[in-house]
């Protein structure tokens, strides 16, 4: 069975700095693209950053500059490293992996940027 645990959320103050981590379990993974969306109080889930098998990446314009996504293949693991950190992304942060029909989902993990 597939698993997705992500870990490093939590509250940092404006302009701080924070890392996710995403562990997949229960499969291979070389074959998926991998990801991170976020959800806020009130909002649909949106989109923060994806990468693909070869490590193509693509980001949201909110995040553009300030977040970087990455993967390392041998753990299974996906990473957002989030710098300047804002209050409009506080949310919990979603991993994802897809292989054409297939997607698994984490979690979540609550990230709160306080002003």
């Amino acid at each position: 069975q597939v698993q997705l645990v992500e870990s490093g959320g939590g509250l940092v103050q404006s302009g701080g700095s924070l890392r996710l981590s995403c562990a997949a379990s229960g499969g291979v993974f070389g074959g998926y693209a991998m990801g991170w969306y976020r959800q806020a109080p009130g909002k649909q889930r949106e989109l923060v950053a994806t990468i693909t098998t070869g490590g193509s990446t693509d980001y949201a314009d909110s995040v553009k500059g300030r977040f970087t996504i990455s993967r390392d293949n041998a753990k299974n693991t996906v990473y957002l490293q989030m710098n300047s950190l804002k209050p409009e992304d506080t949310a919990v942060y979603y991993c994802t992996i897809s292989r054409a029909s297939l997607r698994y989902w984490g979690q979540g993990t609550q990230v709160t940027v306080s002003s």
